[in-house]
């Protein structure tokens, strides 16, 4: 009987140890916008999906914003980024990009849910013709795919582009400023509106639907860092022959928003299976970041599995780090095929596994926590000195599925938070809305 006791005691104490939330980091805030809320473009009619002219949805449909959240630095204004709109972007008409403008109040004295979502405005993103941006595929001379976003310096909305991949800056009422290319190795030579075409009918640069997934920047504002979603083609991306995923290995780039020069480094993936691959990427510092990294597995999916991996993780970029511009073919990481010596990835350490059961939001349920967990930004920080982390999910702008938000209390010894300095707000205040 004494060893059973000891055996279950043993079991008790890994078990706490193995579920327990890492020191630190409390699970302080859950919010919600439903997929029918509308937003403030004034669009008016319906967008269809082209092989199902009755499935649609209204113009205005309010989602899709967890692909990119950035704080505007005050009055808890924050600014989120739809990606290419509805039905993977196959649609009978085309989905206007806009930015969506938001002010997230957390009451942490309040039971969960505490998060209160209130939209502010909606700007519709042009190029600098004054041509409204379309996310529908068939547009190839203005097709555009938001999947990150921060605010420059000066108020201006950076965000990468997952079909270029570009990085885009837009003044903050949605009219391009400027068009900053990327290394040539990042493009395709044959874009597609089929993925697979796409996938079969190139041997290099990003992979369908698998470009430039997050974008962080600096906080002195001089450096934004794009992380893509997966490997590029000619970095053994595919098994090959067929258009399986493989590779671990995918990049970092690291841009002087001044002179435009580059550097890259890699970054390993956990696994490359079941729909895995970055999501985002958010600074700390000056050299340490936070990704986010899922597969695209959920409960509430519309085959519903189990997710595996919604996990964040912090890396830091330091002088070890080998700088990779000059290398094209990196190997896909499997057990036979490692990455040479001579490169020396970025350091990575787990941050915040979100399917941990202690934060409870891996349930089998209505609740469960959604496939596409997207978006991270930091927020004001609490009135005791804790930093705040907002988790957002991407919901494809399905009417049916809720845009999720999380909040995390970070205790200021677990990171050295950096933020960025923002000199003016971007949302005037009068506006607001009051307490």
């Amino acid at each position: 009987m004494r060893i059973w006791r000891a055996a279950l005691a043993v079991l008790a104490l890994t078990a706490s140890s193995v579920w327990a939330a890492p020191p630190g980091v409390t699970l302080i805030g859950k919010g919600s916008i439903a997929g029918t809320a509308l937003d403030k473009s004034g669009l008016t009619g319906n967008i269809c999906q082209a092989s199902a002219p009755t499935n649609c949805i209204p113009k205005a449909t309010l989602g899709g914003l967890g692909s990119a959240l950035a704080y505007s630095g005050h009055d808890n204004v924050f600014v989120a980024a739809p990606d290419r709109g509805p039905f993977d972007g196959l649609t009978d008409i085309e989905y206007p990009d806009r930015v969506q403008f938001f002010h997230l109040k957390l009451d942490v004295n309040a039971p969960l849910p505490n998060i209160r979502t209130t939209l502010l405005d909606t700007r519709l993103l042009k190029n600098e013709h004054g041509q409204t941006l379309v996310g529908a595929a068939q547009a190839f001379d203005r097709r555009f795919d938001p999947e990150g976003i921060r605010i420059g310096l000066l108020g201006t909305l950076l965000i990468s582009d997952e079909y270029g991949p570009y990085v885009y800056e837009f003044g903050p009422l949605g009219r391009l400023v400027r068009r900053i290319s990327l290394p040539s190795r990042y493009a395709i030579q044959f874009p597609s509106g089929d993925p697979t075409l796409e996938l079969t009918g190139n041997t290099s640069g990003r992979q369908a639907n698998r470009g430039m997934e997050g974008l962080a920047i600096s906080p002195n504002d001089r450096f934004a860092y794009g992380i893509m979603q997966n490997a590029l083609l000619q970095d053994n991306a595919l098994t090959p022959g067929t258009i399986d995923r493989v590779s671990v290995h995918t990049r970092v780039l690291k841009l002087d928003l001044l002179t435009r020069k580059t550097s890259e480094y890699v970054y390993v993936l956990e696994a490359a299976n079941r729909g895995q691959g970055v999501s985002e990427i958010l600074a700390v510092n000056d050299h340490e970041f936070l990704v986010l990294e899922r597969d695209n597995r959920s409960y509430s999916a519309a085959t519903p599995q189990a997710p595996t991996r919604k996990k964040i993780f912090k890396i830091d970029i330091g002088p070890t780090t080998t700088d990779i511009s000059a290398v094209d073919g990196i190997p896909a990481g499997t057990a036979t095929d490692p990455l040479p010596a001579t490169i020396v990835p970025v350091e990575k350490a787990l941050f915040i596994d979100l399917l941990d059961p202690s934060f409870g939001l891996n349930l089998n349920d209505a609740k469960a926590i959604a496939e596409k967990i997207e978006g991270l930004a930091w927020g004001p920080d609490l009135p005791d000195g804790r930093h705040v982390l907002y988790v957002i999910s991407d919901n494809d702008l399905n009417t049916a599925i809720a845009t999720q938000i999380f909040a995390f209390a970070i205790d200021p010894t677990v990171v050295d938070l950096e933020k960025q300095f923002q000199p003016l707000p971007l949302f005037p205040r009068r506006l607001l809305p009051r307490d």
